[in-house]
């Protein structure tokens, strides 16, 4: 039997490499859309709540003011349902979130690559306004108030594979910084967006993984906020479909007013 020659052993070996490539993109293209397929149209949920909370020093409205005593402390799930009603024209009670992606919390898609629009109640939209007493830095924190109230931030839901597939971003002065409760105490930097988790109330700390943005004192703040259900996550499966769940998002303030004094 004649031996093949070295060359056409060369032009097989590289088919057989471009084939196997070709396959292996094959596989990771339908790993890909099976897993959106998985939840596509199917796992909505149903009921939220969203609450959000700020120290005494540090407070929030859905509006700008010029005081900050025209500010709240506590902004409850009716100020905000009522706020996107009127703003987008759908009812955070009645329409469900989808589970969409985005690159850079801004732009959301579908599993199709469709565009979500910010009127569909796919995913929701609003802006927080902050003022504070004093120069501070701004942290989310898992931490329940002094005063012994269960009140840190939290994802609550029965289904407890739902809080890992929820995002929350807070986007100001041309940075974003994406809450993913999966992250645990860990934080990961993409360009202008930060992502990062959160430890338990009882080891929270202030660090430079969960804080945000700055504010000076007497002087209004707008943060744009999505929250929004990941779908390319691997815990957002059928299993979250018409699941409930509370949101509770508690802020505070890092005082730099004696840093600068003393600087």
């Amino acid at each position: 039997m004649s031996e093949i020659p070295q060359n056409e052993k060369v032009v097989r070996s590289r088919l057989l490499t471009s084939i196997l490539l070709v396959l292996l993109a094959l596989v990771a293209i339908t790993a890909a859309t099976v897993a959106w397929f998985s939840i596509a149209d199917k796992a909505k949920v149903k009921t939220m709540s969203l609450d959000i909370i700020g120290d005494l020093d540090l407070k929030m409205d859905l509006d700008a003011h010029s005081t900050i005593d025209q500010y709240k402390k506590t902004l409850s799930f009716t100020d905000i349902a009522a706020r996107i009603q009127q703003e987008k024209g759908f009812s955070m009670k009645e329409v469900p979130l989808d589970p969409v992606t985005t690159s850079d919390a801004k732009t959301f898609t579908f599993e199709n690559g469709s565009t979500a629009s910010d009127t569909s109640g796919s995913y929701l939209e609003f802006t927080l306004h902050f003022m504070a007493e004093k120069d501070m830095l701004v942290h989310l924190t898992s931490a329940d108030s002094s005063d012994g109230a269960d009140d840190g931030t939290a994802i609550v839901s029965q289904n407890t594979a739902l809080p890992q597939a929820m995002r929350i971003s807070f986007t100001a002065d041309g940075q974003t910084w994406i809450y993913d409760p999966g992250m645990t105490d860990t934080v990961s930097q993409s360009g202008d967006t930060k992502t990062f988790g959160l430890p338990a109330a009882s080891s929270m700390k202030l660090t430079e993984n969960n804080v945000m943005f700055s504010l000076k004192e007497g002087v209004d703040k707008a943060v744009l906020v999505h929250v929004w259900l990941e779908g390319t996550d691997e815990a957002c499966t059928d299993e979250l479909k018409e699941a409930e769940y509370a949101i509770r998002l508690r802020f505070t303030g890092e005082d730099t007013s004696t840093d600068q004094e003393n600087g």
